[in-house]
């Protein structure tokens, strides 16, 4: 599908799953043909995908359904017994389909503003405030007379807020809210808990079942569940670095930078467990995660093994 975005891929791969639950509303069916009208390479993509649907049904066998449930090396292996040809391409993307499953929670794409793998988004809300979206996140924004409220659903955001304006700011997750006292700051939804990193002055952070709020302050950063806050810490180098394009990595477990770096490609990006020890340093680019692939491979004993554009690891290098 080299003729179309990445982004109407993934809304498109979304869709499919969402109308294919059988479980779809009458508001999702409206919502998926106002998408459909609105850009005329929504439409290409959807036929296209359509196209690999009836093939993937012609070749409904159980080595299909193993290959296309089945993790990991698992994946690997059935796809190199079924080969190079048609076939492995559709359960290629059959795995794909499953991987953007297990990788986002569909109504992320009915918030209000959403971004897929490697986009990032700038938003200059009512009150003047800016918000920037990193990669696979999705936000919902809801002003009134007495507050402003952010909620993030998932994803990562960077906030500067906008001076003037008495209205409380808050950021809201599912782990707690975050009351922003004039600054800069980046909230980061990470598993089943919110990072709060404060880049200038300070937010009050309250976890959800508490009763008391704290104050972070610039340069601090803390790990927010339902139930407490972590200790602060100081906050890390190039935190905010994703916005201008980079990924700052000062002694970071390897897991961690390829972890960020599958968030900015589509398909499975993983790392062998036997190199879940090794830590790297340096600046790595976002948008060109092959490169940064590259780089990784020149500092580390390391290399690269790939299974068409949609599955990626990074395993031992071999003497």
């Amino acid at each position: 599908m080299s003729q179309v975005s990445a982004r109407a891929l993934d809304e498109a791969i979304a869709w499919q799953l969402c109308l294919g639950s059988g479980n779809a509303s009458e508001q999702q069916h409206r919502e998926f043909a106002r998408w459909l009208a609105a850009h005329p390479e929504h439409g290409l993509v959807w036929r296209r995908l359509g196209g690999i649907d009836q093939q993937l049904a012609a070749a409904n066998t159980p080595l299909t359904r193993r290959a296309l449930l089945q993790g990991g090396i698992n994946r690997r292996r059935s796809l190199r017994r079924l080969g190079g040809g048609t076939l492995g391409l559709l359960l290629a993307a059959g795995v794909a389909l499953t991987l953007l499953a297990q990788q986002r929670p569909l109504d992320d794409y009915l918030a209000d503003y959403h971004t897929a793998s490697g986009e990032q988004r700038d938003l200059l809300l009512a009150d003047r405030s800016q918000v920037r979206l990193n990669s696979r996140s999705a936000l919902d924004v809801e002003f009134d007379a007495k507050e402003r409220r952010l909620r993030l659903r998932s994803g990562e955001i960077l906030i500067q807020t906008a001076k003037g304006d008495t209205r409380p700011f808050i950021v809201e997750t599912e782990q707690g809210r975050l009351h922003a006292l004039g600054t800069r700051f980046l909230v980061r939804r990470e598993g089943a808990a919110t990072e709060l990193i404060v880049l200038q002055s300070a937010v009050a952070a309250r976890p959800r079942s508490a009763t008391q709020e704290r104050i972070i302050h610039s340069g601090e950063q803390v790990r927010m569940d339902r139930h407490h806050l972590s200790d602060s810490s100081p906050a890390p180098v190039g935190a905010d670095a994703w916005s201008r394009g980079m990924l700052v990595a000062d002694n970071l477990p390897l897991q961690q930078l390829i972890d960020q770096l599958g968030e900015y490609r589509s398909g499975y990006l993983g790392l062998d467990p036997s190199l879940s020890g090794l830590r790297i340093s340096g600046s790595f680019p976002l948008h060109d995660s092959d490169k940064a692939l590259a780089a990784i491979a020149l500092s580390l004993p390391v290399q690269t093994e790939r299974l068409g554009p949609w599955w990626t690891r990074v395993v031992p290098r071999e003497k």
